[in-house]
């Protein structure tokens, strides 16, 4: 029997999940869950790195004194891009951006406008969104920041957090390949394009493969939480990477997966990235996933409008559950209106933002929470259906199931709303895929489990 401690973050909450193997059986407990708050500060939008890594923290405290269990293995992921600096001595000089962060407003335009749309599409094979850490990075160089004359290491979130635990800096690849300056041709940092955008390529670390060894939790860390001899791997650090892996899917290129979140996913697993201008046409994406497949897929918005708009209406002082307003939603009229779910980057007052823009495009102007939910549910599924079509066009695969994994494929209603949209077969769940797909990779390093497809039959066996 083996357990392994899976840190997964998601851009609302964190969670801790033992899962334990044993005898080709998985079975998950979760020991601590946490909020995930952004900081607005004056000079903008940051995450607060050190209170998510006192959580870890807990969360050790928790498995080794609390429970007294014997830990194999621990694995972090995260949402992609976002990164921390560090000094020489290793220090973080500054709490991580948000990707929402509007200082990236319009940097999309500025960076085609120095290193060309194809060039750069070339050279990493990333969909074109303002959020993508190569943006980041030409923001915070144009903005002459402080932190990043200082720096000598980048570590991506799920990288630096396995800095603190091991002493170790690496890239893990599948997030490495969410920052558009990775080339997932020659699999390698995309020198050529930083070096055309001016920005610093000794910064980068050494790429690592997920399911790979750092190395023991550091000593002091061990011992205050009786961890002696806890490896610590390099798990699929991007969430969705490690939601694929726990996708139930068969044999076959047959299906796609939706990784439903705050963000939505939609892709497929092949051998070999396309770089080719019908899929810079398309604006599809080509990430890196385990044992060197590539996820083909498109980040497009996801339950983040559900998300925001529950929060302006708590704000308001109207307190609904996401139970409830899909309930209200389904109770509502169908088909009044259709909204651009990708034009609301931005947090903020979201009935407000949707309602304008409901009025700005001629759509009929929801009526209460209700018909708000329903036409972002809707919206999403048609959108779906877009992405879907535009990958099988582009892969001349004919998708026959959907595999919605995630806390998203709780939504039975949305999930229904897909199958109906879209004419294919929907499966959902399950809805600690990427958690899930975190273990496995450690059992994966760990040599526990052999390969992916083993790895997929344990999902098909215990979830």
């Amino acid at each position: 029997m083996k357990r392994y401690l899976a840190f997964d973050f998601g851009a609302e909450s964190g969670r801790a999940i033992v899962g334990t193997l044993d005898q080709g059986r998985l079975t998950l407990e979760e020991i601590h869950r946490f909020p995930n708050i952004t900081v607005r500060l004056d000079t903008g939008l940051h995450w607060d790195a050190l209170r998510l890594f006192h959580d870890i923290q807990y969360a050790l405290h928790i498995a080794g004194r609390e429970r007294n269990l014997r830990i194999d293995g621990i694995g972090v992921d995260t949402w992609g891009v976002d990164f921390g600096l560090l000094g020489a001595d290793g220090s973080l000089l500054d709490n991580p951006r948000v990707y929402r962060d509007p200082r990236n407003d319009g940097s999309v335009e500025k960076i085609c406008a120095v290193a060309g749309k194809e060039f750069i599409f070339r050279n990493s094979g990333i969909q074109f969104m303002q959020i993508n850490s190569l943006n980041q990075l030409f923001v915070t160089k144009q903005l002459t920041s402080p932190a990043l004359n200082a720096a000598s290491r980048l570590l991506f979130m799920p990288d630096l957090f396995n800095y603190w635990l091991s002493g170790v800096q690496r890239a893990e690849v599948t997030i490495a390949s969410t920052s558009q300056f990775y080339n997932p041709v020659e699999k390698r940092w995309a020198t050529e394009l930083l070096a055309k955008l001016n920005l610093p390529v000794n910064i980068l670390p050494e790429i690592i493969q997920p399911g790979e060894k750092l190395g023991p939790l550091l000593p002091w860390l061990a011992k205050d939480n009786n961890l002696e001899g806890t490896m610590v791997y390099a798990a699929a650090g991007h969430d969705t990477a490690s939601a694929v892996v726990a996708v139930p899917a068969e044999a076959g290129d047959d299906w796609c997966y939706i990784s439903s979140g705050t963000w939505s996913l939609i892709g497929v697993e092949i051998d070999h990235p396309v770089v080719s201008d019908e899929a810079m046409a398309l604006n599809l994406t080509n990430e890196i996933g385990y044992g060197g497949k590539v996820r083909l897929l498109k980040n497009i918005m996801g339950l983040w409008l559900v998300q925001e708009c529950r929060r302006a209406w708590i704000a308001d002082g109207q307190t609904y559950s996401y139970e409830e307003l899909t309930n209200m939603a389904e109770g509502a009229r169908p088909n009044t209106a259709l909204i651009d779910v990708d034009a609301f980057l931005h947090p903020g007052n979201m009935p407000a933002k949707i309602e304008a823009w409901c009025r700005q495009h001629g759509q009929q102007v929801p009526d209460g929470p209700g018909q708000m939910i329903r036409l972002i549910l809707e919206s999403l599924a048609q959108r779906y259906k877009q992405v879907l079509e535009s990958i099988e066009s582009l892969t001349g695969r004919n998708i026959k199931v959907i595999h919605i994994v995630g806390g998203g494929s709780q939504n039975k209603f949305l999930n229904r709303l897909v199958a109906q949209v879209t004419g294919r077969k929907v499966v959902a769940g399950p809805v600690e895929a990427t958690a899930i797909g975190n273990v496995l990779v450690q059992a994966l390093g760990d040599g526990e489990i052999p390969d992916l497809a083993a790895a997929r039959q344990i999902v098909r066996n215990c979830f």
